[in-house]
């Protein structure tokens, strides 16, 4: 008895040479089959990447993952007593599949990064990602929450939480966005011996990027984060008159393309 595997089963070493020409195989057959990323300079002054993509021959479906830069850290903005901080947060993630066709093209721009540091208590938010072609309607991922730095006693920031999005949320199938970074502490109004915080990342990218300090009168956050994170904050632990710190920009956005 015939089974699955048997049934209509066709084996090459059969068929004699020339028996099949092109014209007898469907033209879906050798289908092109790839994933592409576009993402700029992975540093503090990152522009991004913008670029024009063309569908390949043999293509018929796309699928676009896109994720927004991570929001800037925040700066150090009192001279005078310690700060609770709330780490920036990661950018967004959207997605689309949508049918399409050989020759058409897309404009493509995972996001560059906030222009510039941030010396308020309150850094800025990151920039969003998009694609725009056939078949897409504002199609984007935006950047992720900014950091803040808080100089109250008795008062601590709230982590933002937006994590689920309707689909269509930004013109995509399935998005997401994320907490921002965890709140850190003080341990009293002027000698906070030990504060920390972390930025979050962006969903699915999965890095991790920490702040702490012991005991040090001032640290801007001036270092580079990975591809959608959050960026570093400005931190201290003492109460005196240096200059105020200043928070550094998020990781830049990405994009991939899987394109059959």
């Amino acid at each position: 008895m015939a089974n699955y595997s048997s049934y209509k089963r066709v084996i090459g070493s059969q068929f004699g040479n020339g028996v099949i020409g092109d014209s007898n195989i469907s033209s879906t057959a050798f289908a092109s089959w790839d994933v592409k990323w576009i993402y700029g300079s992975p540093n503090s002054l990152s522009g991004g990447c913008c670029c024009l993509w063309t569908v390949p021959t043999g293509v018929s479906r796309v699928t676009f993952e896109i994720w927004g830069s991570g929001g800037n850290g925040h700066g150090s903005c009192s001279w005078d007593r310690c700060h609770h901080y709330r780490g920036a947060g990661g950018g967004y993630y959207n997605s689309k599949t949508i049918t399409t066709a050989p020759g058409c093209t897309y404009t493509v721009c995972a996001a560059g990064v906030y222009p510039c540091c941030s010396l308020d208590c309150v850094g800025c938010q990151g920039c969003a990602s998009y694609v725009t072609g056939y078949n897409l309607s504002n199609f984007c991922a935006i950047g992720g929450w900014r950091g803040e730095a808080n100089t109250g006693w008795n008062e601590a920031c709230n982590s933002v939480f937006e994590c689920c999005l309707a689909p269509g949320n930004n013109g995509g199938d399935f998005g997401m966005g994320n907490h921002t970074g965890n709140f850190g502490w003080h341990a009293s109004q002027c000698h906070c011996q030990c504060v920390g915080t972390s930025p979050s990342s962006a969903p699915f990218v999965g890095t991790d990027v920490q702040m702490q300090l012991q005991e040090c009168w001032i640290r801007h956050g001036c270092w580079t984060v990975p591809y959608g994170n959050g960026g570093m904050g400005a931190m201290t632990t003492y109460c005196s008159g240096w200059d105020n710190g200043y928070g550094n920009t998020g990781g830049p956005g990405l994009v991939k393309i899987t394109y059959v």
